[in-house]
């Protein structure tokens, strides 16, 4: 039954419960990306009706249907029948800044972020060190692409597009390409870890902001979602991720913009290795992840509600990227990010 915006179920018993709706695209490692979620809500909240919904028509022809972007597709404010209560997304998909009314209330313990080489099974056995010169790797990115090129010269680099499936396909029915380069986490969650050929580290290419983590996005006036949703936060994966989006938001950097990052956790303290373009990369310490500070309520910090995590942790990690963008920016990324937006315009 429907009462205003929400929707309940009647038991067996005559009790009434509210049914969490979750939004989710319908392609095959969105899918399981939400139902991962789903179950570890059922798992800690058993008495909860979660329903999943699937986001067709326009969602799906926005590869990465934000939840205030559902609001608009399902209704203003989604008062319909098909309005969602939270959206599981690949973080690095998310904004640094979303919409007034949205947060992001959970961030799950990361998959490993790194960039993987999926090779063509004729090069199998090889790395990209070790690929003939001037073969072609397939990489729709921009950041992967000025990295590599740096790197491994001797290669070239094209555009290949599609989702995961597709890339594949493409990689392994034709010969136009040596090798692709995608995420590890994608392709953890899609089950092909046997297609990984390679696990690409900073010196060879740092990652995108937020890559690995999955992010539940919900409405910030939504207390009890926000509340329930809470629990899933990976304080270490939290802390690691506020300190790349700080320092994304402040170069100023989109998805297209090849801004890379490497953040890790040692002795308590996250360390963070960044650069607007391979041109540029330092590394910045400091962002401790235990304080004795008590937690602050209702406060985001680039996109991100994470209330049962120490404020004075969160900022410190927010801190860090700031800081370390602001050495990036002094050192000349402006520029080079500039032209990297106007080629981008470009393609």
């Amino acid at each position: 039954m429907e009462e205003g915006p929400y929707k309940y179920i009647r038991d067996g018993n005559g009790k009434v419960s509210r049914v969490i709706r979750i939004g989710t695209r319908k392609s095959q490692l969105a899918r399981i990306q939400t139902d991962s979620v789903a179950a570890k809500l059922k798992e800690l909240y058993p008495d909860v009706h979660l329903e999943i919904v699937g986001m067709s028509t326009t969602g799906d022809k926005i590869l990465d249907t934000a939840l205030h972007n559902a609001a608009c597709i399902y209704g203003p404010c989604s008062c319909l029948s098909h309005r969602v209560d939270l959206v599981v997304h690949s973080l690095k998909d998310l904004p640094t800044t979303l919409p007034p009314g949205f947060t992001i209330g959970a961030v799950l313990e990361r998959e490993n972020p790194h960039d993987a080489v999926v090779l063509h099974p004729k090069h199998v056995g090889k790395t990209l060190e070790t690929l003939p010169e001037n073969s072609v790797i397939g990489t729709s990115s921009l950041r992967r692409a000025a990295q590599l090129k740096k790197r491994f010269p001797q290669l070239e680099f094209k555009d290949i597009r599609g989702n995961l499936n597709t890339r594949l396909k493409k990689l392994d029915e034709k010969e136009d390409y040596a090798a692709i380069i995608l995420a590890a986490a994608g392709l953890r969650r899609m089950g092909w870890d046997n297609r990984i050929s390679q696990i690409l580290g900073p010196e060879d290419c740092m990652y995108a902001v937020g890559q690995g983590a999955l992010a539940v996005e919900v409405r910030a006036r939504d207390a009890d979602i926000l509340e329930m949703v809470s629990v899933l936060h990976h304080p270490e994966t939290v802390l690691r991720c506020i300190a790349e989006r700080a320092f994304l938001r402040h170069l100023e950097g989109g998805c297209s913009v090849p801004v890379a990052v490497h953040t890790e956790v040692k002795d308590s303290q996250v360390r963070m290795l960044g650069s607007g373009r391979h041109t540029h990369k330092h590394k910045y310490t400091h962002a401790q992840i235990h304080s004795q500070e008590e937690v602050d309520e209702g406060v985001q910090r680039v996109g991100v509600t994470a209330s049962k995590i120490s404020g004075e942790a969160q900022n410190k990690a927010e801190r860090l990227g700031v800081d370390l963008a602001k050495l990036l920016l002094s050192k000349g990324a402006k520029e080079i990010l500039t032209v990297a937006r106007q080629l981008n315009d470009a393609r």
